[in-house]
């Protein structure tokens, strides 16, 4: 699958990684999902604690800013066959949270990033992890994922 990120950045005094690096990330994820010749979009916003926590309140019922919120794009299937550019969904990123995440978990801010972006695309292709079976294999699927990217196991103890 060949994922095209659209970035809205709305946290410009926070690190976010560069476009290119994102890219990479999700196309990698997306090679193990689906068809490689496979085109996918998704979008990327970057939002503050406020935003965070309002569409954790209106989506989730929790009343908090979390660090990656996963909304899919449900198309009929004959839609979907007539797309040349497949939009998967959007994810809201929280980067105030994941920089504190991160400090406190003694993470790069690279590898956060890199775990939180494929964890919200797996979201978006269908992965949950509502049942300890599925929380297995979605992060199954995170650790083999950020490994072939050469980034450490995010659930391994820092």
């Amino acid at each position: 699958m060949n994922v095209k990120i659209d970035l809205d950045n709305k946290c410009p005094d926070y690190w976010v990684p560069p476009l290119v690096d994102m890219e990479r990330w999700l196309n990698n994820a997306g090679g193990t999902l689906a068809d490689e010749s496979q085109t996918a979009s998704v979008s990327v916003k970057v939002v503050d604690e406020a935003e965070s926590a309002s569409l954790n309140s209106r989506y989730r019922n929790k009343n908090q800013a979390t660090n990656v919120l996963s909304f899919g794009c449900e198309l009929p299937d004959v839609v979907r066959a007539s797309l040349n550019v497949v939009p998967l969904g959007d994810l809201a990123i929280c980067a105030p949270v994941v920089d504190t995440e991160a400090k406190m978990q003694g993470k790069s801010l690279e590898s956060h990033w890199a775990h939180l972006l494929t964890h919200g695309f797996l979201h978006l292709n269908g992965f949950r992890h509502n049942t300890n079976r599925e929380a297995k294999v979605m992060e199954s699927a995170e650790i083999a994922i950020l490994n072939s990217l050469g980034f450490p196991n995010p659930y391994a103890a820092s």
